[in-house]
C-alpha cells in the first residue's frame, strides 16, 4: 500500500475503481462484467499460446525427420553435371563458420523394378565415409553398419522402408535400378538398366522420402548415370533455421558458377503452406482475444455512468479532463495487464505440461487423439517460442489500451454541474 500512496492520484484511483465495487448491490454487476473481461483476455491470450506451441512442435517434429533425410543446403552444377572441382568447392563452403560437414552425392529420378512392380525413386549416390557428418539418416545407417555395405563395385542399394514393402523385397533380394535416358543400340534406344542388391532398409517416419529415396555408392552412380562425378555438395549447419541467409551468402560468394538450394526451398510447398496456416491461425485467435478486450468498453462506459458524480468532485476540485481520463485508462489497463499476465502464466503452463496433460485426458475421456496407426506422430508436441510469446502479449495490451480510450474520452466530457444536479 505504501508503493501505491507513491504513485500519481490517478493511478491510485484508477486501482481502486478496478478492486472496488464487488460488495456493493449497485455497482456488483459492473464489477462482474468487468471480472468476465478480464477472464476472457486470459483464455484468449492462453489459447493463442498454447495453440501456436502445438503447431510449432508439429512443425518441429515435421522438420525434424524431413531434416534427418536431406540436407541443409545443396551446392549444385548449373547443368546437372559432374562438379570439376567438388573438394575445393567443400573447403570454400566451410569457411563459412555456421557450416558443420560437406559431402558430394549424386541424386537422379529413376525407376525401380522388381518383378512385374515398378516405383519411381530419387536415388542419391553418397560417399559412406562423408555422408554420416551430413544427415541424421546417413549417421544411423553409419552406426548400424548398413552405410558401410555400400562399397564400390558391389552394386548394393538401401531402400526406404515404404518403397521396400511396395517392393515386396528385404535385405539380400535383388532389384533392377532403369536409369532414364538410354543407350542406342543397332535395334535403338535401350534402357540402362543395372541389378542391385538391397543392402538395408531405413525408417525416417516421412512418407516422402520412406517411399521414394534410396541410396547407392557415389561411384557405382557416377558409372550408371555415366557422369564424371559428384553433381553436387551438400552441407549440415549448425542451425536449420539460418539455411536461407547462409544459402543467400553462399550464393553471392561463389557466384553463378555454382546453383545454392536450402532445404525451405526445397521444400517449399511444405514451407510456405506451414507458414500461412500459423498466420492464418494467429490472426483467428487474435479476433478472440480483441472482443474480450473490447469487452472493456462496456465495462467501463458503465463503470463512468455509475462514477459521474465522482467524475463531477473530482473535477469541482481542480482535476483536468485529462486527469479523469488517465483514471479510466488506468482502470482499464490494469484489467488488460491483470488478463495478459494471467493468460500467459496459463497458457505456458499447458504449453510446458502438454506432454502430461493430454494423456491424462485421454485416459479419462477413454480415447486416443493420435493413434500411431494412423499418425506418423503419435504424441501432442508443443514447442513455446519467445517469438510468439512476446509479439501476443504486446497485442493484448494494445487492444486493452485502445478498447480504454473511448470510455475514458466520455468520462472526460462529463459536465460536473449536470451531473450534481440530482445528487
Amino acid at each position: 500500500m505504501s508503493f501505491l500512496t507513491q504513485l500519481p492520484y490517478e493511478w491510485q484511483i484508477g486501482w481502486r475503481y478496478t478492486r472496488a465495487g464487488r460488495a456493493g448491490r449497485r455497482n456488483g454487476f459492473i464489477s462482474f462484467i468487468s471480472f468476465v473481461s478480464v477472464i476472457g483476455i486470459a483464455l484468449g491470450v492462453a489459447a493463442l499460446i498454447i495453440v501456436l506451441s502445438v503447431m510449432n512442435g508439429f512443425q518441429k517434429e515435421v522438420r525434424d525427420r524431413m531434416l534427418s533425410a536431406i540436407p541443409h543446403v545443396e551446392l549444385l552444377s548449373p547443368g546437372g553435371d559432374a562438379l570439376p572441382d567438388w573438394q575445393a568447392l567443400a573447403q570454400q563452403a566451410k569457411q563459412q563458420p555456421e557450416v558443420q560437414a560437406a559431402a558430394p552425392f549424386i541424386a537422379v529420378q529413376s525407376l525401380l523394378a522388381r518383378g512385374e512392380d515398378m516405383r519411381g525413386v530419387m536415388v542419391r549416390g553418397v560417399e559412406p565415409a562423408d555422408e554420416g557428418g551430413v544427415t541424421d539418416l546417413a549417421a544411423q545407417l553409419k552406426r548400424d553398419g548398413v552405410l558401410d555395405r555400400l562399397q564400390p563395385g558391389e552394386w548394393k542399394i538401401v531402400l526406404g522402408s515404404e518403397l521396400a514393402r511396395s517392393l515386396g523385397v528385404r535385405e539380400g533380394d535383388p532389384v533392377t535400378l532403369i536409369a532414364p535416358g538410354g543407350q542406342v543400340t543397332p535395334a535403338g534406344v535401350a534402357p540402362r538398366l543395372k541389378q542391385f542388391t538391397v543392402a538395408g532398409v531405413f525408417t525416417v517416419g516421412h512418407y516422402e522420402y520412406d517411399s521414394a529415396l534410396a541410396l547407392v555408392n557415389l561411384d557405382d552412380a557416377a558409372r550408371l548415370y555415366r557422369v564424371g562425378g559428384p553433381t553436387g555438395v551438400q552441407l549440415r549447419l549448425k542451425d536449420v533455421q539460418d539455411a536461407r541467409r547462409v544459402g543467400a551468402d553462399l550464393s553471392v560468394r561463389l557466384g553463378n558458377q555454382v546453383l545454392v538450394r536450402d532445404w525451405t526451398r526445397t521444400n517449399a510447398a511444405w514451407y510456405d503452406a506451414v507458414q500461412i496456416e500459423k498466420r492464418m491461425m494467429a490472426i483467428i485467435l487474435t479476433l478472440i482475444v480483441a472482443v474480450a478486450a473490447f469487452n472493456l468498453v462496456s465495462t467501463l462506459v458503465m463503470t463512468v455512468t455509475d462514477k459521474r458524480a465522482d467524475i463531477a468532485i473530482l473535477r469541482t476540485l481542480g482535476a483536468s479532463p485529462r486527469s479523469i481520463m488517465g483514471i479510466f485508462v488506468v482502470q482499464g489497463a490494469a484489467a488488460g495487464v491483470i488478463g495478459t499476465l494471467a493468460g500467459v502464466s496459463l497458457g505456458l503452463l499447458v504449453a510446458f505440461n502438454i506432454d502430461v496433460i493430454v494423456p491424462a485426458i485421454e485416459h479419462l475421456l477413454g480415447v486416443h487423439f493420435l493413434p500411431g496407426s494412423v499418425y506418423l506422430i503419435s504424441r501432442m508436441p508443443s514447442d513455446p517460442q519467445a517469438g510468439d510469446i512476446v509479439p501476443i502479449a504486446c497485442i493484448s495490451l494494445a487492444l486493452a489500451f485502445l478498447a480504454t480510450l473511448y470510455p475514458s474520452w466520455r468520462a472526460s466530457r462529463v459536465n460536473p454541474a449536470e451531473a450534481l444536479r440530482y445528487e
